[in-house]
Order: structure tokens, then C-alpha cells, then sequence
């Protein structure tokens, strides 16, 4: 069991999965810094100078806290804010993959078209008979 498990990781597709996973966390880490740190206070500013990570609603009425993490201490809360950080950073990561995926298609050459279907074997035979019938009509 252990070779087949062994045979199983070192497949070249799970290696590159592997590789995209840790690839991706890395990534990841990125957008949220560029989202937390310089796309969501540059929005905030204008709209207002407001913070987008304490925006929420208490859910009960002994939520009465100004700050997201005080007020989950308090109770149920709706965080819209953070519902809108993680939106942005979507659109983020989203356009960067469209940015990679539109740059490899532009490098990688175009498959080749496929080839041509031979003629059916209905096909072949008639194609026979005729070429036999036009080498005895000579």
C-alpha cells in the first residue's frame, strides 16, 4: 500500500497541485495585505475617512461596542465591513488570474487542429466499388 500511495504522490499532477497550493497561500497572504493595508484605507478615505473592518450591526440589543471586536464580545453581530473587505480582495485575486491565464494563452502556441475524419468504412467501400468500376469501364 505504501508503494502505490508513493507511485500516487509523485504523479506529476499532484505534484503541480501541491505546488499551486503553496503557490496560492503565498499569494494570498499578499492580496490580503494589499487589501487590509493600502486598497481598503485609500476607500475609506474616500468615503469618508471611514474604517470598512468596524463596520457591522448588532444583531441583539446588547451589542453597543464602536469596535467589530468588541462588539462580537457583546453578541451577534452583522459585519458587513468585513463582508466588503473580502469582496475586493475576490475582485483582486480575480483579476490577477485573469491576468496570468490572458499572459500564458498569449505565450502558449495554439493547439493543433485536430485532423480530418477519414472516410466511414460505408464510405471507403463505395469509394472502392467506383474506383473498380471506372477500371473496368477502361
Amino acid at each position: 500500500m505504501f508503494a502505490e500511495f508513493r507511485k500516487f504522490i509523485m504523479r506529476g499532477n499532484v505534484m503541480d497541485l501541491a505546488v499551486g497550493v503553496i503557490i496560492g497561500a503565498a499569494f494570498a497572504s499578499i492580496v490580503s495585505s494589499l487589501t487590509d493595508d493600502i486598497i481598503m484605507p485609500v476607500i475609506g478615505v474616500i468615503v469618508g475617512g471611514l474604517d470598512f473592518s468596524n463596520y457591522f450591526v448588532g444583531l441583539s440589543s446588547s451589542v453597543t461596542a464602536d469596535t467589530l471586536e468588541a462588539a462580537k464580545e457583546q453578541g451577534a453581530v452583522l459585519a458587513y465591513g468585513s463582508f466588503i473587505t473580502a469582496v475586493v480582495k475576490f475582485l483582486i485575486v480575480g483579476w490577477a488570474i485573469f491576468m496570468i491565464v490572458k499572459a500564458v494563452n498569449r505565450i502558449m502556441p495554439p493547439p493543433p487542429a485536430p485532423p480530418k475524419p477519414g472516410p466511414t468504412p460505408d464510405q471507403q467501400l463505395l469509394t472502392e466499388i467506383r474506383d473498380l468500376l471506372a477500371n473496368q469501364a477502361k
